[in-house]
């Protein structure tokens, strides 16, 4: 496969992972995951875990996912190699990265960082390790077939650079108070 092959696959196996965070902005609001509890002093992840927001962003990331589905014939015959999503891999892309993203809030609240705070590194691949752990867990063969060893490696490149500029974007455009 060649570089385009491997940036198409990349871009196109991690759509539902990258959606989930955005969605789960716009449908949250609610009680939050950690219902207001602190471990020494500090919230264990913050008013912006909702459990509305983690659950409209699994179910737009899925149905991204069963989206991508239906024009798969029609894509792949001009980008060859694209998956189709099994069920497992639908679910699991977009809630593990909210999980990955509900664990990186959780290690910033330990850190003493306070919501919105920058934490570089953590921020751009926090959502990618969760979205991969827990679909290598539950879709392994699924997962084994699409993430190749290039395909991994371009994810690991284009994740952060994507996240960056899409953040500074919506920063610009003020739907964000902070650039990161």
């Amino acid at each position: 496969m060649d570089i385009v092959g491997v940036l198409a696959v990349a871009f196109w196996a991690m759509l539902p992972a990258y959606v989930p965070n955005n969605a789960a902005v716009l449908v949250g609001g609610g009680p939050p995951i950690d219902g207001g509890r602190t471990w020494n002093g500090r919230r264990l992840l913050g008013d912006g875990k909702t459990w509305l927001g983690t659950a409209g962003g699994i179910v737009a990331g899925a149905a991204l996912a069963l989206g991508l589905n239906t024009i798969h014939s029609t894509v792949s015959d001009a980008v060859a190699g694209l998956p189709e999503f099994t069920l497992v891999a639908a679910i699991t892309l977009p809630a593990g990265a909210l999980l990955g993203d509900i664990g990186a809030s959780f290690l910033k609240r330990r850190t003493g960082r306070e919501r919105g705070a920058a934490f570089p590194g953590l921020d751009q691949l926090d959502f990618v390790v969760g979205s991969l752990g827990l679909t290598v867990v539950l879709a392994p063969g699924w997962f084994f077939e699409t993430f190749t060893l290039p395909v991994l490696a371009v994810v690991l490149v284009i994740t952060p650079v994507l996240h960056v500029g899409t953040n500074l974007v919506a920063y610009m455009l003020s739907l964000k108070s902070e650039p990161w």
